[in-house]
């Protein structure tokens, strides 16, 4: 091998590892919606002091995760008695770069930001509890578009928790899920123009849930969880079940639907199971639902229920998915479960209930390991195993409070919010 051609090969090598390290989290659960990373070198203990604080920033109160692109980090902010906050940090330092806001005030039970902006080259995307649904030109700082994702639709009355969309970008498209008191569709918009490129009935009750994509078949498909009719909130309506759709990506057009889920308040996101498999959970009160979709030789789709039952579930994010094996944090109203593994059956393999207790955290899952908050002050460090729940360490690092955000993870730096500050902490060598 001439010297030459070994130097282009070192440079591509470089080149591919600088890709690979730069790895971004672009949207809610990250790179591929499912709340694994992946990165490595992921350290397997930490001091007892707890991993280090690199840096903190002043933030509102609230539930909204950050998101990390190009060195930036994004988090929709918010101050009940202004409106939303748009806001960029220097990913490196915390320092604050810039700002956007516009006009929403308005307070609703558990105030504060509630969802997670995505971003897509030059553009970032978020959704205000208001409905407010804005595209930034991270450069200018300026809006292109925005559109209100209840009052376009019809909708006169915030669900009871309000909005919490996290923008799905799909190729050229932005699908969210609109709201038009008491029930919800599905809107895809041009992700450039901010124009409609189609948009569904008011087809479920309303939803807290964000869509996903699956692959079935081969074939893309967005999926969304409808809750089924809240009859604590909304007593007049006539009682329906919740509804679980995949729809063709470009058009809209449902292809396949479950009809006998029965979680009023869906706040987790479906996902994907793999060999066209769907697992949906939830916290109120139903846990978990497995179904199987198959691709029919005249085109169609069928739907089978594997399982379902309220053993096992996930109130605000998605379980994680590793070798065959969730793990969610199964903490509702009525029960304390706290970290729960369920095998690909729907057997539950073993909780921890409040011994530790998790309630509504958030977890990421890399390299083979899983990093967690509890909801409340901790953030663990966790083997996952099916045998048992295994902590490698654990630390007290969040300010009291229902620190439920979701967490993000970009070159061994993790993002963890309370109800205060935006922390970086080092996890990785």
């Amino acid at each position: 091998m001439s010297k030459k051609m070994i130097i282009s090969i070192t440079l591509l090598l470089a080149i591919f590892a600088g890709n690979v390290c730069a790895q971004d989290w672009p949207q809610f659960l990250g790179p591929l919606r499912n709340g694994a990373s992946p990165e490595t070198g992921i350290l397997r203990s930490w001091p007892e002091t707890g991993p280090e604080i690199l840096w903190t920033a002043n933030i509102g109160k609230g539930f909204g995760g950050p998101v990390i692109g190009n060195g930036k980090v994004y988090l929709l902010d918010r101050d009940d008695e202004k409106g939303d906050i748009m806001r960029c940090f220097d990913f490196d330092n915390g320092k604050e770069l810039w700002s956007f806001s516009y006009d929403a005030p308005g307070t609703v039970s558990y105030p504060g930001s509630r969802s997670v902006p995505a971003i897509d080259g030059n553009r970032v995307y978020s959704c205000g509890q208001n409905g407010d649904l804005y595209c930034i030109d991270v450069n200018t700082h300026k809006p292109l578009w925005n559109k209100n994702i209840m009052k376009d639709f019809g909708g006169v009355n915030l669900p009871i928790w309000a909005i919490s969309q996290c923008p799905l970008i799909y190729g050229d498209l932005l699908v969210v899920s609109y709201s038009k008191d008491p029930y919800a569709g599905l809107v895809a918009f041009d992700k450039l123009t901010g124009d409609i490129k189609w948009k569904t009935e008011a087809i479920g009750n309303e939803t807290y849930a964000s869509p996903t994509v699956a692959k079935i078949t081969g074939e893309d498909h967005i999926i969304m969880a409808f809750s089924s009719t809240n009859t604590f909130m909304h007593r007049e309506v006539n009682r329906s079940p919740g509804k679980i759709l995949g729809l063709k990506p470009q058009t809209g057009k449902i292809l396949w639907e479950y009809n006998n889920w029965e979680n009023m308040i869906q706040t987790a996101p479906a996902i994907d199971a793999g060999e066209g498999r769907i697992v949906v959970a939830g916290g109120y009160e139903l846990g978990v639902v497995m179904i199987e979709v198959e691709k029919k030789p005249d085109g169609s789709f069928s739907v089978t229920e594997l399982f379902k039952h309220n053993d096992f579930g996930e109130h605000t994010k998605p379980p994680l998915f590793h070798n065959g094996y969730f793990y969610g944090q199964y903490s509702t109203n009525n029960r304390r479960d706290g970290l729960c593994c369920m095998n690909m059956d729907g057997k539950v393999m073993w909780k921890t209930m409040r011994s530790p207790s998790f309630d509504k955290g958030s977890m990421i899952l890399a390299d083979g390991l899983i990093l967690a908050t509890d909801g409340s002050k901790k953030i663990y460090l966790i083997q996952p195993d099916p045998s048992g729940f295994k902590p490698l360490a654990s630390a007290e690092i969040l300010g009291m409070g229902q620190n439920w955000g979701p967490i993000a993870l970009v070159d061994g730096k993790l993002l963890i919010r309370d109800q205060s500050r935006l922390l970086c902490i080092k996890v990785a060598q």
